[in-house]
């Protein structure tokens, strides 16, 4: 399997679950079907710019970076986000972006790091984000930047 579906599952896993240590990941990746090293897992964690965070129990976790410049985002996220992404269309105050199956978690993952002012929230299923804006025009904004990164 391809290193952007590699990093896109790293993706879907850190934002569906809890994982501590690189050792938890590669168990998880390894469930998923990919045979990897943890060398490999490393090099990822370093190119997606993944970072440890205390959580309210006490316990660190994998978190992807806050808020960053759409210029900033990392290459690789582009690539999940280009790899993922089948469509991008408005409804009303809303963007529908449509993803491969399984996809959508690590592309509403990706757009959280940017600075989408005009979006009130996302929300993710298997292979739909669905971001709600305060308007119509806010909803064109925020398409526009989706677009930008394909």
């Amino acid at each position: 399997m391809s290193r952007a579906s590699r990093q896109s599952t790293i993706l879907n896993i850190i934002s569906n679950k809890d994982i501590e240590t690189q050792d938890e990941l590669v168990s998880e990746l390894r469930y998923a079907g990919f045979d990897i090293t943890q060398a490999t897992i490393s090099r990822d964690i370093k190119e997606l710019g993944l970072i440890k965070t205390l959580t309210p129990d006490n316990k660190y976790k994998y978190v992807t970076k806050q808020k960053v410049d759409a210029g900033q985002l990392s290459l690789k996220l582009k690539n999940v986000v280009r790899e993922a992404v089948i469509s991008v269309v408005i409804a009303e105050n809303l963007v529908v972006v449509k993803t491969i199956n399984d996809g959508a978690a690590a592309v509403s993952s990706a757009l959280e790091q940017l600075p989408l002012q005009n979006c009130v929230g996302l929300l993710a299923d298997r292979s739909t984000v669905l971001a709600v804006c305060a308007s119509v025009a806010d909803a064109a904004e925020v398409q526009l930047q989706i677009k930008q990164l394909l």
